[in-house]
């Protein structure tokens, strides 16, 4: 395929991918199904998108419809069929969100949401339709404790809601809200609740060490267990990798590739080794993403290639690997693949104020921004940009697109944003070999501010995103801090 004709496939699929993420997402990967064919691909070989999925049983919400009875004269009317406009919404949302147990109540007053709380303490959360005004309910569903999403029905709940919802932000409850007239943004919120339950069975392999935040602080806040793996573990499956499959899994990655610079073939059926080494790890523990020392298990002979092909066809099919045993920012990545279906990249920004740019360096990038079921951008296979052994990536990334970088930190309690916009790929031999250039939206100088509180890395993705990780963010009952 030339590359015009595929920059242009690619930018057809780009502009109409640039939706909310849930339903609006499976919509549009349906109407450019026919720009997506053909596209240069790093092959799906492996695990499919439901392997990247934990073993998680539905989320279980308890649906809370407030209004007071419909003879009394108030918002939205009186004589108002509230049971007519339940019916409507409970099969709006079963449809939309199959994989949540909703338990519709109705209550009147507080003393009735009391008795709600009292008697669903085994719900994961709840959703707080306000059908109409003053019921009080509200506030006392959001005292529970439980992560709560409080929805006005417009024109209907409109008073209640923004003081309720403004009363349990100032005190700082695992509350969200939506207020809008496009029911998918209802939908974007509630499928929190499925991210949530999937992090609180899944498993995360840290290998020769971790850093960034604590194993026990991601237990404790979202249920993810984390296991620490020896060096030894990981070498001894990449000792015992079926060779034929490396080699079928280099010559793909490498037909697949624009070009391959430095790294000899010999040195990408390691890579495919290493691949199928971590595969098989992940697999012994049930794990839906690992991270490891790489640069300190490279460096100190400890394991024999570098992961980055690895973790780049992982990403790429859904699942998560995670560069330098850097906890905080693979959480961020599983959490963010739970939540949105994309693959985000680890990255060391530079940051160049001349251009009120941010460029996100790394050796290892996906393929496949906007997810296994997206088309894939082109790719280079390099070396390893510190020592110039091993094999990894450079991926071309798409441009003149919204991008979301963030890390969320369990043991801060807190989540740190800024957005910027693709704008280059930038090809410089210094430093990591993916260099994504981008403008900032908002302050570049208070960019500076929080790097020596949160670290060199970021985790980026394709997307205006700050929507769904702000209702996460709130029923998680974490700060948010824009960083720009």
């Amino acid at each position: 395929m030339s590359s015009n004709r595929q920059n242009t496939q690619l930018t057809d699929f780009f502009e109409c991918s640039q939706k909310p993420c849930g339903l609006s997402r499976r919509e549009f990967i349906s109407s450019c199904a026919a720009c997506a064919a053909g596209l240069i691909a790093f092959p799906a070989l492996s695990f499919g998108v439901g392997e990247s999925e934990s073993k998680a049983q539905k989320a279980k919400v308890c649906l809370v419809f407030t209004h007071e009875p419909p003879t009394n004269a108030t918002w939205p009317n009186i004589g108002y069929d509230y049971e007519g406009r339940k019916k409507q919404l409970i099969k709006q949302l079963g449809n939309k969100c199959p994989n949540i147990e909703f338990v519709p109540v109705s209550v009147k007053n507080s003393n009735e949401a009391a008795a709600v709380v009292e008697n669903n303490k085994g719900v994961d959360g709840y959703l707080v339709y306000m059908l109409g005004i003053w019921t009080g309910a509200p506030q006392v569903i959001a005292d529970s404790g439980k992560p709560t999403i409080f929805v006005d029905d417009l024109y209907a709940g409109s008073g209640e809601f923004l003081v309720a919802y403004s009363t349990a932000q100032r005190k700082g409850q695992k509350v969200t809200g939506v207020s809008s007239s496009d029911f998918d943004d209802v939908i974007e919120s509630v499928k929190c609740f499925e991210c949530i339950k999937k992090l609180q069975s899944s498993v995360m392999l840290r290998v020769g060490g971790g850093w960034g935040c604590t194993p026990e602080a991601i237990e404790s806040q979202l249920g993810t267990k984390v296991i620490f793996v020896p060096f030894e573990e990981l070498e001894k499956l990449y000792g015992q990798a079926d060779k034929q499959k490396a080699k079928k899994f280099a010559a793909q990655w490498i037909k697949n590739a624009e070009k391959v610079v430095e790294p000899s073939r010999e040195e990408v059926e390691k890579s495919g080794a290493m691949y199928l080494a971590m595969k098989e790890l992940m697999s012994r523990h049930s794990a839906q993403a690992i991270t490891i020392n790489c640069l300190g298990g490279f460096y100190g002979g400890k394991i024999s290639a570098y992961p980055c092909l690895g973790f780049c066809q992982l990403n790429d099919d859904g699942l998560v690997g995670g560069c330098e045993s850097d906890i905080r920012s693979a959480i961020t990545m599983l959490i963010m693949t739970y939540l949105t279906g994309r693959p985000g990249y680890i990255s060391d920004p530079v940051i160049d104020t001349s251009k009120k740019q941010i460029i996100y360096a790394h050796c290892v990038a996906p393929t496949k921004v906007f997810g296994p079921k997206g088309p894939s951008n082109p790719y280079h296979i390099r070396d390893h940009s510190e020592d110039r052994k091993g094999a990894a990536i450079r991926s071309i990334l798409p441009l003149e697109k919204m991008t979301t970088t963030l890390e969320f930190d369990p043991d801060k309690k807190a989540v740190i944003i800024h957005q910027a916009k693709a704008v280059a790929n930038i090809d410089e031999d210094k430093a990591c070999r993916t260099k994504l250039a981008a403008e900032v939206v908002g302050d570049i100088d208070k960019l500076f501010k929080y790097w020596d509180q949160w670290g060199w890395h970021r985790v980026t993705y394709y997307g205006d995103l700050k929507r769904p990780v702000s209702h996460l963010a709130n029923l998680l009952g974490y700060e948010i801090i824009e960083e720009a």
